[in-house]
């Protein structure tokens, strides 16, 4: 059937749910989303986008006599539908969500219920797009790359990061000392791993303790400043804070901390937990559980992309947005770069919307040229946040190592993000410090634009790396067939 016989098929219910001629859905009145939908059962296309629209903003399976002239104004609607790839867009009413700035009740309405509708066989939120009036009820980010950069002086590369592995049993002590060793070794940041908490075998305080004294030491030592990310994801709010506290209260300067905080297990509201009650310190996403919904094969669920951009949206100062194949971890170019550049830049297109993060018009002179500063890698938003969304870095972690750096950076066309790698750094032949050597060297081969091959005859660490990690049982799987196709 085309779309004028699925039009004719809609119940008086699912056609309050539809307007196919909507004058302007980009008019500043709409937040708009675009899935991709299988129809489940015995409803068509159209039939299943209706009852999708209706389950997501205002109504239920039937039409109720509760209804009333303003609660019909705030249905959504179905306002295109693609019957060849199966995409339905739908506009949202601004005005149905909380205006308090509150991500977990969008998140409610477009990625709530409707996932467990009988009437649907597929249903994956692909992209959203804010209007500016949405845009200015939510935080953003506090602290940004921008931020960081100037903090560790690090202006010409990628921020570089560790996480300590083993990811578990070790000591406090044991712990701090890797984080020491890679600190040493010239590498900027340490993070907890995503399941570290307050273990029998390494109490949270005497973790926070030893790293504070290993990372002094360190910057003692190297005369550059450090970071560290701690979890601070818990059972419950008060220890939640408690950890917050402990750190705060540790010493540690401003800016030599972020806060890590599992944000797809422990929740959004976790996460502007943390940003409204700590708008001075980092908020580190960590988006461990998001394959469950993200990856592509999966046929219920959302795309990275619009993890990404909500993270942004909630305040988050960085997030993990994938290694685009060239790790070990399930994503293409196409998904996770277009979600980094997404939530790095002022505005960008998504898979299927432009999106600007200002809240003024785009046409304004004064914005026009924060857009054509951002372009070019200039800072923007920081003495005047009040134009739009600071932007949010993409971490990119998950079977790195020195060898596979340029490769990630031709494939992200830029050095604007964190690069975390773990086995990447500690499984060196040396160890940890010459591990992060071979990072360092790395970076300085890129910079200088040669082959890290070349580089490294006159660089040991990197030779030796170059030696371990290219040996065929040591690539990540699938690397070198995608390496090739870009």
């Amino acid at each position: 059937m085309d779309i004028k016989e699925l039009l004719a098929t809609l119940n008086p219910h699912q056609a309050a749910y539809v307007n196919l001629d909507l004058p302007d859905p980009q008019n500043g009145e709409y937040m708009l989303c675009v899935f991709h939908l299988l129809p489940g059962g015995k409803l068509n296309m159209l039939q299943a986008a209706c009852e999708v629209s209706a389950e997501s903003s205002t109504g239920t399976n039937f039409a109720v006599k509760t209804e009333t002239p303003f609660s019909r104004e705030m249905n959504s609607l179905v306002y295109k539908v693609d019957l060849e790839k199966n995409l339905v867009r739908i506009a949202y009413p601004r005005r149905l969500r909380d205006r308090g700035g509150n991500i977990q009740n969008i998140f409610t309405y477009i990625a709530g219920n409707i996932f467990w509708m009988k009437e649907i066989n597929a249903l994956k939120l692909l992209d959203v797009r804010f209007p500016p009036a949405m845009l200015e009820q939510y935080d953003g980010p506090s602290y940004t790359l921008d931020d960081m950069r100037k903090y560790l002086n690090v202006y010409d590369r990628p921020i570089l990061w560790t996480i300590v592995k083993p990811k578990m049993w070790l000591t406090s002590a044991e712990y701090a000392e890797v984080a020491y060793d890679f600190r040493v070794g010239g590498g900027d940041f340490v993070k907890n791993d995503e399941p570290q908490a307050d273990q029998d075998f390494c109490p949270y305080d005497k973790m926070v303790k030893h790293v504070a004294e290993a990372m002094a030491k360190a910057v003692k030592e190297t005369g550059h400043k450090k970071v560290h990310s701690f979890n601070v994801s818990a059972a419950d709010y008060d220890t939640m804070i408690k950890r917050c506290e402990m750190i705060r209260n540790s010493w540690m300067e401003k800016w030599s901390y972020a806060f890590l905080i599992d944000g797809t297990t422990a929740g959004r509201m976790a996460v502007q937990t943390l940003r409204r009650k700590y708008p001075d310190v980092f908020i580190h996403f960590h988006r461990a559980g998001h394959g469950a919904f993200t990856r592509p094969e999966n046929p219920i669920g959302f795309t990275v992309l619009v993890l990404s951009k909500f993270a942004r949206l909630a305040g988050t100062s960085w997030i993990h947005t994938g290694t685009a194949w060239v790790g070990k971890m399930a994503g293409t170019p196409d998904e996770d770069v277009t979600s980094a550049h997404n939530i790095l830049q002022l505005v960008a297109d998504g898979h299927f919307f432009h999106q600007s993060r200002g809240v003024i018009p785009e046409t304004d002179d004064n914005f026009v040229k924060d857009i054509q500063q951002d372009i070019t890698h200039h800072t923007v938003l920081q003495d005047d946040s009040r134009r739009g969304i600071k932007k949010c870095c993409p971490i990119i972690s998950g079977g790195l190592n020195p060898t596979l750096l340029k490769p990630f950076i031709d494939v992200m066309w830029n050095i604007d993000f964190i690069t975390t790698m773990g086995a990447g750094v500690h499984a060196h032949p040396g160890g940890t410090q010459k591990g992060a050597a071979a990072l360092i060297q790395a970076c300085e081969a890129y910079k200088e634009w040669i082959d890290i091959h070349e580089y490294a005859k006159t660089h040991e660490e990197l030779a030796q790396a170059i030696m371990f990690f290219e040996k065929k049982d040591n690539k990540p799987t699938r690397h070198a067939e995608r390496a090739e196709s870009n």
